[in-house]
């Protein structure tokens, strides 16, 4: 898991599952202001808040890269493929 994820990312793996800032602050359980305020850097949020926001786009299906020598970023969870019956 990375370790904290940045404004950034937040934005990013929103676009990539595309759902507003209503709909995370909603599956993280979290007001729509911490969202809001958390992207766009208005104030300082809580650990706890950026941990229940990173979980649920994970459990959504995103996959949070560390900074790697080419910056930190955020891709898709590469699902499975489903098995072929003969």
């Amino acid at each position: 898991m990375l370790k904290k994820m940045s404004p950034a990312q937040c934005r990013a793996a929103r676009a990539i599952l595309n759902i507003t800032q209503p709909s995370l602050a909603e599956i993280a359980k979290l007001g729509l202001s911490t969202v809001v305020d958390f992207e766009k850097m208005r104030r300082q949020v809580s650990q706890e808040a950026i941990e229940a926001m990173q979980k649920a786009l994970e459990k959504s299906g995103v996959e949070f890269i560390d900074e790697n020598g080419g910056g930190p970023g955020v891709r898709l969870r590469k699902r499975p493929q489903p098995t072929k019956r003969k």
